[in-house]
């Protein structure tokens, strides 16, 4: 398999808004492969970032090994998307937080690190990314949310709870590199 040409790379798909581990783990994975041209562009979610790119070869979807779902986003574009490269990233710290530091009782969260709300917390709300959770927050949905540390910071939110950071693996998809000139 030939790898990505770097250079013709334009844009990168993402997750948003900002503040998740995707966009982080885009921007390191661009500065990495000195793809300096490339601009973040960031999505609700990875299934609309598909829609929106462009398959000639000069846009990347970059998505997490943990994204729900990630089985049914690679066979249903099997014809025009392929895996390019894999890579492990470390995450944002991940963060229970709450508007007042107070313990929630109501939490928004990614359903990919749903785990990490407590189990004394009964009401949950499944939203598209870890920023939308702090977000959902911070406009009184919920009381509390599982986010990055980056997002809650950004919102002001108190951590009531903080996991860490996490090795995560990142997949880069591209358009089927027989499908275009490299």
């Amino acid at each position: 398999m030939q790898a990505l040409d770097y250079s013709n790379l334009r844009g990168i798909r993402t997750l948003g808004p900002s503040g998740t581990n995707l966009e982080a783990a885009a921007k390191w994975w661009r500065d990495s492969k000195a793809a300096n041209g490339a601009e973040i562009i960031l999505h609700e979610t990875l299934e609309s970032a598909v829609g929106e790119m462009t398959m000639d070869g000069t846009e990347v979807l970059l998505g997490c090994i943990v994204y729900p779902a990630l089985n049914t986003l690679v066979f249903s574009n099997m014809n025009s998307l392929e895996i390019a490269e894999c890579f492990v990233f470390p995450t944002h710290r991940m963060v229970l937080a709450s508007r007042t530091g107070a313990f929630p009782r109501s939490v928004a969260t990614h359903p990919a690190p749903e785990l990490l709300v407590p189990e004394e917390v009964k009401e949950r709300i499944l939203v598209n990314s870890n920023s939308a959770a702090a977000l959902a927050c911070v406009r009184g949905t919920v009381d509390g949310c599982i986010t990055t540390s980056v997002s809650a910071e950004s919102h002001a939110l108190k951590i009531v709870k903080d996991y860490g950071s996490i090795q995560m693996g990142f997949s880069v998809h591209s358009a089927k590199r027989s499908q275009h000139a490299l």
